[in-house]
């Protein structure tokens, strides 16, 4: 990856704000993915709900293909765009497990060693620095999701080590979406993201599939709108952001899954999670304010 990619810097506060808009977004999104994921996974593979989501993102683009067809003509950074995927189907595959298996609290949190992973390549690949700031709101988000998590024996389990495997591979594809944002529009990224997890989740669905019923549907559509909707506002966040504010602030997630996973499975909630979601907000809150006044003003 190329060294120079770091050179161009968010122009203005508006844009800043902007960047922070779509990464609520792409939070939002994401919950909702997850549920859906969930969901289809009682009746339905792992394999087979990549191969869904993938799917129901293809009937979107499909729609909005004449907008997207001249720069996916132009096929930049073709290869770039083909690792990116693979590397994310594979975090896919290992994080959906964990989203079956784990409460969803722990998967976000789990998920979310992340950032450490995204500092790292970022500064590796794109030459972003490891400022103050950003360090201190990665620190203090981690200690948050521990604050929720409190790791112990009951996390020990084979689909935690597959969801903190997903977490390395999620930071590296995410670093690929970064540098992608330098020529291609967030949309184009999301369509080669169909196009090349489509064939790769059909080919693997095959191998593990189980009948599909009508019921199923509601679900493929929540997962598959979210999937692209999440992945879109997350592209959108990093054409305005770098790598290593983003991931900080989205590490509000575990808090609202765990406040998702209370309303909609059971899944126990307590102090610990506002507590935790307090110093998440607090570090980020920190952050955001000294990384907007390195923003030029409208």
């Amino acid at each position: 990856m190329s060294a120079k990619l770091n050179l161009d810097q968010p122009r203005s506060r508006a844009e800043f704000t902007q960047g922070l808009i779509w990464v609520a977004l792409s939070m939002a999104a994401f919950i909702g993915m997850s549920v859906g994921s969930r969901e289809l996974a009682t009746s339905l593979s792992i394999r087979q709900v990549l191969f869904f989501r993938a799917l129901v993102g293809l009937g979107i683009i499909i729609i909005l293909a004449k907008q997207f067809l001249p720069e996916l003509r132009q096929a930049k950074m073709v290869r770039l765009h083909i690792l990116r995927n693979v590397i994310h189907f594979t975090g896919q595959y290992f994080w959906t497990i964990g989203v079956v298996l784990l409460p969803l609290a722990s998967v976000f949190a789990l998920e979310f060693t992340m950032p450490i992973w995204v500092a790292f390549f970022a500064w590796l690949f794109l030459k972003e620095k490891l400022t103050r700031p950003r360090m201190l709101a990665t620190m203090g988000g981690f200690i948050g999701v521990l604050v929720i998590a409190r790791p112990g024996l009951g996390m020990i389990d084979p689909a935690a080590g597959l969801v903190l495997l997903a977490a390395a591979f999620y930071a590296l594809a995410l670093i690929c979406v970064k540098e992608l944002t330098r020529e291609c529009s967030p949309g184009v990224i999301v369509v080669w993201m169909i196009l090349i997890q489509l064939p790769l989740g059909f080919i693997a669905a095959l191998t593990d599939w189980h009948p599909v019923s009508v019921a199923d549907a509601p679900w493929m559509l929540l997962a598959g709108v979210g999937a692209l909707s999440a992945h879109f506002c997350q592209a959108q966040a990093l054409k305005r952001l770098e790598a290593s504010v983003v991931i900080p602030i989205d590490f509000l997630r575990v808090p609202l899954a765990a406040i998702v996973g209370y309303y909609a499975y059971g899944e126990a909630i307590d102090l610990w999670v506002f507590l935790g979601g307090a110093i998440i907000l607090l570090s980020n809150y920190q952050a955001v304010l000294r990384e907007r006044s390195r923003y030029s003003k409208p």
